[in-house]
């Protein structure tokens, strides 16, 4: 009886430890999606009120879990049905991602700054309604992004059984839900942090000092985090096209992978701006007519 309880342990200690070296591996191949998460994630969680951005970043963070729960069978189902599948959800995913990343490059070029009072008028008018559309937009983003991260975490472990393969997509899916929106948190509070230490200080001294640059720092972060997370959307987009259209994968071959992805999120991006922007104004004269 106790040498059967004994070999149980066993199993759960090599069970573990494959567990821990295929995470690992895991873990390794998703951080270049992992960083270009946090970089979006980080740039959609900012612009709220102080009051509303820890209730805004925990909704975002609980859609993100709900989007893994739903993504992780899925994967797995289509991945022992109808493989190819995935193949096509990812294409998808990765025009709505061009799309979002062009569509501000887009915004920034063409369309005029507002003034202080019409972002006023606007916040009044839109309120909580446009608190509740951000936060969709983000869960949305997650939704493509989590996906990537899931179906890399699952290729490195075809090999492995069903048990470790569960298991290992399970632990990478947390640790980049916790990882990711943990230091958007931290980001987004920096300035509480930053008043908080100046306030205890009393104005003085190396923390206050230290309060003052976190302070200052903030704005800078958010606007090379809306740059980054922009960038980080059309890398994202560009690399499912290069890797899973087969045509593509061999054109440019001269450029450095990075400004071929680039290149391909952009392009996917225009064309995916130039067919919404047009089913939009053909609803609008349907309508009209």
């Amino acid at each position: 009886m106790a040498s059967g309880f004994f070999a149980i342990l066993d199993d759960i200690a090599a069970l573990m430890d494959d567990v821990a070296v295929a995470s690992k591996v895991a873990t390794q191949k998703t951080a270049g999606i992992l960083g270009d998460d946090l970089a979006v994630n980080a740039e959609k969680a900012t612009g709220f009120l102080s009051s509303r951005e820890l209730p805004v970043l925990w909704a975002i963070t609980k859609g993100s879990f709900i989007n893994k729960l739903i993504i992780i069978p899925i994967v797995f189902a289509l991945n022992v049905l109808l493989p190819v599948a995935i193949t096509v959800i990812l294409i998808l995913g990765g025009f709505y991602l061009a799309y979002e990343g062009v569509e501000k490059i887009i915004e920034f070029l063409f369309h005029r700054p507002k003034k202080g009072h019409e972002v006023i008028e606007e916040k009044e008018e839109e309120g909580a309604d446009a608190e509740k559309t951000k936060i969709k937009s983000a869960v949305t983003t997650d939704f493509i992004l989590s996906l990537e991260i899931v179906i890399l975490a699952l290729s490195t472990v075809l090999d492995k059984s069903l048990t470790i393969q569960i298991i290992t997509v399970a632990i990478v899916a947390v640790l980049a839900t916790v990882g990711v929106y943990g230091i958007v948190a931290l980001i987004v509070r920096m300035d509480d942090a930053g008043f908080s230490l100046i306030k205890r200080a009393k104005d003085k001294g190396f923390f206050a000092a230290l309060g003052n640059v976190l302070v200052k720092a903030l704005p800078i972060i958010i606007k090379v985090l809306a740059v980054v997370g922009t960038i980080a959307l059309l890398l994202v987009s560009g690399n499912i096209f290069l890797h899973k259209i087969e045509y593509l994968h061999h054109m440019l071959p001269g450029l450095h992978d990075t400004l071929r992805e680039l290149c391909a999120g952009i392009v996917a991006g225009l064309l995916a701006v130039a067919v919404i922007t047009s089913g939009k104004k053909l609803i609008t004269l349907v309508k009209g007519s």
